[in-house]
């Protein structure tokens, strides 16, 4: 945790702020805070500071919070991600906000199985706490909109275009003849695949809707592999 990240139900006051549960356990067991300390935090969707201890005890962490600092600058992608397999959901969930990534949607694909859905890592609770653990990690506090579509066809036909108007607009599928690009630092739109890639049909689909597809190189990697590839080739800003 690089960065305590303060969402309005932490603040009893304009500048003051009580932590508990896992973000008190990490200024307590790993940076071993004393009354009087500072700590570097941001408000959810604003400003980033510091705060200093000004009351500490097995429960609680007050802080008088100063937030003067703006957070990085978002990277102006869109990426729409075929729903992961749970065990590297919250992983890849956690690496998008650390990158930067604002914009995610989460669709559905033939190879997606139908159990993924039912993750209770799809749950409010749960993806706001994975993308606050991305967010800390990177010194953040812009949360990433994570929209869901359990329908492929109608996101692609009815949804997609809209998505990709005065945008660049690219499917990472391996086996394809045009590179990934670089430095392209202008708004896009990148869609990853499941494990096993898209289908044929789901790419042509793709490409209907105006996206390009393109590869990586011979290798064949891992979606949680692959997305931060594909941000930090297309993206200076990751570098």
């Amino acid at each position: 945790m690089n960065l305590a990240l303060l969402f309005d139900e932490d603040f009893v006051a304009p500048d003051r702020a009580v932590l508990r549960g896992r973000r008190l356990a990490h200024l307590q067991s790993v940076i071993k805070v004393t009354a009087g300390d500072t700590v570097p935090v941001g408000r959810a969707g604003g400003q980033m500071g510091v705060g200093e201890v000004v009351r500490l005890t097995d429960t609680e962490a007050e802080l008088k919070v100063t937030l003067d600092q703006s957070p990085p600058s978002p990277l102006p992608l869109t990426l729409v991600l075929a729903m992961p397999r749970p065990k590297m959901f919250r992983r890849i969930l956690q690496t998008c906000a650390a990158l930067g990534v604002k914009d995610l949607w989460l669709i559905n694909s033939y190879k997606v199985e139908k159990s993924f859905w039912q993750t209770p890592w799809l749950s409010e609770e749960q993806l706001r706490e994975n993308l606050t653990l991305g967010l800390e990690q990177a010194k953040d506090t812009l949360m990433p909109r994570v929209q869901i579509r359990k329908l492929f066809k109608p996101f692609v036909e009815d949804e997609l275009p809209a998505l990709l108007a005065n945008k660049q607009a690219l499917v990472a599928h391996p086996g394809t003849n045009t590179p990934c690009p670089v430095h392209l630092n202008q708004p896009t739109v990148l869609c990853v695949g499941p494990e096993g890639g898209f289908t044929a049909y789901e790419v042509g689909k793709l490409e209907e809707a105006g996206c390009q597809s393109v590869h990586l190189g011979p290798r064949i990697l891992r979606v949680e592999t692959a997305v931060p590839v594909l941000v930090s080739r297309l993206f200076d800003a990751c570098l």
